[in-house]
């Protein structure tokens, strides 16, 4: 028995489930999660905790935001140097203002530019100098690393603004914290990005087939490149965010929401081959992934079974997803 045939049983079984889209099954995924959290622990499903648990996933959401155009726009792309950028822009942010509320709109367009040179070389070299994505990004990887033990020696010296925690993380308007509001300002940027734009439609042809999206007029490199400038940019944007957050910067800073922000798209239904996918799904994906990490821990369980169970889930999210792909061929 393979893969392809528990699929199908389960199709069988709960014929529902075949005419559920991906972002919708990791989204009901994340309110049974939630709920099943108050057998493992008392007092789990309540108001503050479901507010802290969206607060957690926002940060990876809005992190995972450039990696979503990046996979979608297919050609083995993915994003390797997200963590990096994230690093870089909060580091930016937390020298240049040192503490100044008065320089938070530099630190936010220096965090922003940062990201944006950084995705403007990544794309360079994969548009242009045919680089292979992951060997491109891996490689700016090294680079921003290095740079920034250059510029700090090691030291991270500084303070972030007291306002960028007002605003960010602490509780804003009826009780919710700003990064949630910001998140789906977010969302709402993005599906206008991919839904009704240009840019947009050429980002999901050449994720299909970029042979067949130049021959029909579109150009190709370009939209490459964007899409990898757009990507660093949502990096420092997340930097920066993150900094509000955490009110300090380490050199692993970023590295934690690397991995996390490819499988937050891939548990949304993004086709890693690309040509399909949503920002709606990368969200419900930050959400379960946010909600399985709590529940683990609460559960007090050692870190290899909480590996072995995320990676069992993710096998059944991307079985299932899967199958319904073969379907709607």
């Amino acid at each position: 028995m393979n893969l392809s045939s528990v699929s199908a049983g389960i199709q069988r079984s709960f014929p529902i489930v075949r005419h559920l889209t991906p972002p919708l099954i990791a989204l009901l995924l994340a309110v049974l999660l939630f709920f099943a959290g108050g057998l493992v622990k008392p007092n789990f499903v309540n108001i503050n905790q479901a507010t802290n648990i969206v607060r957690l996933a926002a940060f990876l959401g809005i992190i995972a935001a450039g990696q979503t155009l990046v996979i979608i726009s297919g050609g083995e792309g993915i994003d390797l140097s997200v963590g990096a950028v994230v690093t870089l822009a909060a580091m930016l942010t937390f020298r240049y203002t040192n503490g100044n509320n008065g320089l938070i709109w530099w630190g936010f367009v220096l965090s922003c530019g940062a990201g944006l040179a950084v995705g403007f070389v990544n794309g360079l070299g994969i548009a242009l100098l045919r680089i292979p994505p992951l060997v491109m990004t891996l490689g700016m990887t090294g680079v921003v690393q290095g740079t920034i033990l250059v510029v700090t020696q090691g030291e991270m010296l500084g303070a972030a603004p007291p306002l960028m925690a007002k605003w960010i993380a602490r509780p804003l308007v009826f009780g919710l914290p700003g990064v949630i509001f910001i998140w789906l300002a977010l969302g709402v940027l993005m599906w206008l990005l991919l839904n009704r734009t240009t840019y947009g439609k050429h980002l999901f042809a050449i994720g299909t087939n970029r042979t067949a999206a130049r021959l029909s007029g579109v150009r190709v490199q370009q939209v490459v490149m964007l899409t990898y400038m757009l990507s660093g940019l949502l990096a420092g944007f997340g930097g920066f965010i993150l900094l509000g957050f955490s009110q300090t910067v380490f050199l692993q800073l970023g590295n934690n929401y690397l991995f996390p922000s490819i499988a937050a798209v891939v548990v949304g239904g993004t086709l890693l081959t690309g040509g399909m996918g949503s920002y709606w799904g990368t969200m419900s994906g930050a959400l379960v992934l946010t909600l399985i990490d709590s529940l683990l821990r609460a559960m007090e369980l050692e870190q290899a079974y909480q590996l072995i169970i995320v990676g069992i889930i993710l096998l059944a999210l991307i079985t299932v997803y899967g199958r319904q792909r073969s379907l709607r061929q």
